[in-house]
């Protein structure tokens, strides 16, 4: 499985691999549309995961958590989950609070 990211065109996704799960997350373009505000290119996809991939992989944990999703799943993630990390666990820089 590759450790990193890549875009799938036959789904229009961004694909990330989860490896303590041993499966795949999906995210479509359509959540990054939602995301983002405009209709992003899969290198806009990329960009904006690269820039917040603690929330997706929150995100992807807590869907595995919730849902009971078997080892070895692939799964979605809608930009529901992704916007609810990133409004939740907003990384603290320097201690600040």
């Amino acid at each position: 499985m590759n450790d990193k990211a890549y875009w799938r065109s036959d789904i229009d996704a961004l694909m990330f691999p989860l490896r303590d799960h041993g499966a795949a997350c999906a995210v479509h373009r359509r959540a990054f549309r939602t995301l983002l505000g405009f209709d992003p290119t899969p290198n806009d996809c990329l960009a904006y995961f690269g820039k917040f991939e603690w929330a997706f992989r929150s995100a992807a944990s807590i869907k595995i958590a919730r849902n009971c999703v078997p080892a070895g799943m692939n799964l979605h993630l809608t930009s529901r989950d992704v916007a609810r990390n990133l409004i939740e666990l907003k990384p603290v820089k320097g201690g600040e609070k």
